[in-house]
């Protein structure tokens, strides 16, 4: 008898699935592969170094012999650069044991342009915890995110953070300041409206999510909320997955005033009697400014019990070398 169509249906998902696992697992054995040979590379290069012979530094003249002599006897995909990473990869990770299997040569390629010990396995950890592809590690590495998260931490925090990644447990492991929105790729001369950012975040709303960081699921935009017949809305409405709460963000394309911070803890109010279900946590509201003044932050969230965080966002790339130099104020106390 002939199959039936369902079962037919049935049999090509199940030829397709199976493709596609064996397709992947492909893909990694490769990966695998090419980052055990390159590891073994280096290994060569520094074991030849250590035998008395010159050091490969990256204009020296081994470096240029080896890329040569290996590019015409094996083909391509010798050049100095990338015989000069795997040197490095071997010296960062001397023993193989350490490389983790789950990320790609791409990875490592782009985790050995950060100079800085401490960042470089950060991003390890945590592209590992969050299975970023290396296109979204690159982001990251860009947009200075360990810096940015270790600004907010002790020096005990810092190196916590470096050896474990980002632990998600209070309301505050979740803020960053500044955000940085360098993929909507706005104009910094112009002044944008707050709708407009808006509509910018939610039709970039995947790369919104990596920048938001870990357990954010989109709710919904503009939410209504009605008190004594005044219909007021909050510009997004995100849950939290790991801290079980809702994550109200309000926009300002100006400095946050006083009254900003007032309506967001009525807005914290209202979800709390009206929104919050059984199990839920407390909200928390997170108020997204182009500036701010400290003291006005401060005084304003004092003794309220809501949970409120006043960032800044910058559409541009935050400047690496000084975030560098103020984590390093805070190990060095």
């Amino acid at each position: 008898m002939p199959l039936s169509k369902q079962k037919y249906t049935e049999l090509i998902d199940s030829i397709g699935s199976t493709l596609q696992r064996a397709r992947e697992n492909a893909v990694k054995a490769v990966n695998n592969e090419l980052v055990k040979a390159n590891w073994k590379i280096g290994q060569y290069i520094v074991e030849y170094e250590q035998d008395g012979k010159e050091k490969a530094d990256y204009g020296s003249a081994l470096l240029t012999n080896l890329a040569k002599d290996l590019k015409v006897k094996y083909g391509k995909g010798f050049s100095k650069s990338s015989i000069y990473l795997c040197r490095l990869f071997y010296i960062k990770y001397p023993i193989f044991q350490t490389v983790s299997g789950k990320l790609s040569w791409s990875h490592y390629a782009e985790l050995l342009t950060v100079s800085d010990d401490l960042a470089r396995n950060f991003y390890e950890q945590q592209s590992i915890k969050e299975n970023w592809g290396a296109r979204e590690m690159k982001r990251q590495i860009d947009s200075a995110l360990f810096q940015r998260l270790a600004l907010s931490k002790d020096k005990e925090g810092v190196l916590a953070l470096s050896e474990k990644g980002q632990e998600i447990a209070t309301s505050e492991d979740i803020i960053k300041d500044p955000y940085v929105f360098e993929f909507l790729e706005l104009p910094m001369d112009n002044i944008v409206k707050e709708r407009a950012l808006e509509k910018k975040l939610i039709d970039n709303l995947q790369q919104f999510l990596l920048e938001l960081g870990k357990g954010f699921s989109f709710v919904k935009q503009q939410f209504k909320i009605t008190i004594d017949n005044e219909h007021n809305f909050i510009d997004l409405i995100f849950y939290h997955r790991i801290l079980k709460c809702f994550v109200l963000i309000d926009l300002k394309t100006r400095k946050v005033k006083h009254q900003d911070i007032g309506q967001m803890n009525l807005y914290l109010n209202y979800f709390k009697e009206e929104e919050n279900t059984e199990g839920d946590n407390e909200p928390i509201g997170i108020i997204i400014a182009a500036d701010k003044h400290e003291y006005t932050v401060k005084y304003a969230t004092g003794g309220l019990t809501n949970k409120i965080f006043v960032s800044k966002y910058q559409v541009y790339l935050p400047d690496q070398k000084l975030l560098e130099e103020k984590v390093k104020e805070i190990i060095e106390r």
